[in-house]
């Protein structure tokens, strides 16, 4: 009777320790089975990576932008596949070129019934979330939280489009915007699920009106000339002269702050008005003409240009304080770019569109921790439409066939070096003309080095050399010395063409 009350005691003992065992190595293997990443994707709009300190020769300073290169990786030869607010929008959620996800230009309205990257996030079990600028017309889907300016937006006091309807927001736009942000990562997310966070701002677009913090930030301050501000578009297609985008001619009044701002509230407009009065009255005394007038007009829009970013970065920074304060930050997801790039004064122009550098190329700065290594660059040609497919990747989820883009993990996990079967050259396509700003329609091809671009509208073809002309000053198309690269690239723009399946138009100009 003992020795079996001995062995029923010692099976019982077994079984207890043989469960607490199992668990035990059941817990294990799910420490050791990797989290899928939060992801937050910040986007602001026309940042030219002139105004970002992370890259060489930028005008100014962002610290808290920096921080995302510093912390991880610089790619200094993105670009993007249309140089224009929504359809660059339109892509990074598509994965898709302009001609096949329906959005070729800002008058276009986006078929949110699509497939995007934020509705295959939310079926892998994603939260999902849009905050900022959307600039889309219909309203989002694929995100289990949203809230967006209604078109365009303002820079002061915006009415927002939410999941309860429309509200409006008393405060400087970027400061609303990232209050609303870190309000949904505080209270409003589900802390068991990992999150998407598109976090987009409306700053710095067009007409550059600076927020109370910043209204006097550089008045001491005389910023250079870019060395093509007094371009006379010679040896360039016509388009280049023929286009309505030049700080001498094409900048109005409130672009340039001398007329009244609208939609302020007092203590707004009080401050608006001992920032901007003295200045104004100095403007108008001193009966500025010709070179001069360009001059003044130039350091007026660089001024409030960068005293947006200076928000933009600010808001940034809070941002990603919040991750580090609260630990998220070492398994999360950052990346950092705009829709596009912009032109800071040169050519004399404002604005974007064009397949010339500083419009074609946009930033992109990414932080992953155990993954990125801290600090590296990344020369690798890559695009916009890359971007959902990196999203995708990260979280473990399957990349449709019909995006077009390849994930970039590969450079991220591998020191910013591209495999050896990376592409070798990058396809543009810009559709809004007749339009804003008077730039035609163009599709070209860039393979790192040279640059070739059809005007299909006005028949003509430009050929670029950035090793010998890196801002393109000169065309050498048709130059016998290029008679072999020009062969290649048209070769090459018939390739890709195909590949992405663009016909658009029906009938490529005559060689």
């Amino acid at each position: 009777m003992i020795q079996t009350c001995r062995r029923f005691l010692l099976l019982l003992l077994s079984l207890i320790l043989a469960a607490d065992l199992s668990a035990g190595i059941c817990h294990a293997a799910e420490e050791a089975s990797p989290k899928k990443p939060n992801i937050l994707f910040i986007m602001a709009d026309d940042h030219a990576y002139q105004a970002i300190s992370a890259y060489p020769g930028a005008l100014n300073k962002t610290p808290n932008i920096d921080r995302i290169a510093k912390e991880g990786m610089r790619f200094d030869r993105c670009y993007v596949t249309n140089s224009i607010c929504g359809p660059a929008r339109a892509v990074i959620l598509t994965g898709k070129f302009s001609h096949l996800n329906g959005f070729p230009d800002n008058r276009s309205t986006f078929d949110g019934s699509q497939l995007t990257y934020p509705k295959l996030l939310q079926k892998a079990g994603y939260q999902t979330a849009v905050v900022g600028k959307w600039h889309l017309r219909t309203e989002p889907t694929g995100f289990d939280f949203y809230t967006v300016l209604r078109g365009q937006g303002p820079y002061y006091n915006p009415q927002m489009l939410t999941n309860n309807g429309v509200k409006k927001f008393p405060g400087y736009t970027t400061e609303v915007i990232t209050d609303v942000a870190l309000d949904w990562l505080e209270e409003k997310r589900d802390p068991n699920k990992p999150f998407l966070l598109v976090y987009q701002h409306k700053a710095p677009h067009r007409n550059w009106m600076p927020g109370p913090k910043q209204l006097h930030n550089y008045d001491d301050v005389e910023f250079p000339e870019p060395e093509t501000m007094w371009d006379d578009y010679s040896n360039r297609a016509s388009g280049a002269r023929d286009q309505d985008m030049t700080i001498a001619k094409t900048m109005n009044p409130n672009d340039l702050k001398l007329k009244e701002a609208r939609g302020l509230t007092p203590q707004q407009k009080q401050a608006w008005d001992a920032a901007y009065g003295p200045k104004n009255k100095a403007f108008e005394e001193a009966k500025l003409e010709g070179k001069d007038l360009v001059r003044w007009k130039y350091q007026r829009y660089i001024k409030d240009y960068l005293r947006c970013i200076d928000s933009v970065d600010e808001n940034v920074g809070r941002v990603l304080n919040y991750l580090d304060e609260t630990g998220l930050a070492d398994n999360t997801l950052v990346i950092y770019t705009s829709d596009q790039g912009f032109y800071l004064g040169e050519h004399g122009w404002f604005d974007k569109r064009w397949m010339y550098e500083e419009s074609f190329r946009t930033p992109l700065l990414v932080r992953w921790p155990g993954k990125v290594k801290p600090g590296t660059v990344s020369d690798a040609l890559v695009q916009n439409i890359d971007f959902p497919e990196t999203m995708l990747a990260a979280a473990g989820v399957e990349i449709p066939k019909q995006m077009q883009g390849v994930s970039l993990l590969p450079i991220l996990e591998g020191n910013g070096k591209a495999p050896d079967d990376w592409r070798d050259a990058l396809y543009y396509h810009y559709y809004e003309f007749p339009g804003a700003h008077s730039v035609p329609r163009h599709y070209g091809v860039f393979d790192g080095r040279y640059k070739l671009i059809n005007y299909y509208q006005l028949g003509e073809w430009e050929l670029f050399d950035l090793k010998e002309d890196p801002r393109e000053m000169n065309s050498v198309y048709g130059s016998e010395k290029y008679e072999v690269v020009q062969a290649k690239l048209h070769e090459k723009l018939l390739e890709l063409r195909e590949k992405y399946q663009d016909d658009t138009p029906k009938q490529m100009a005559k060689k």
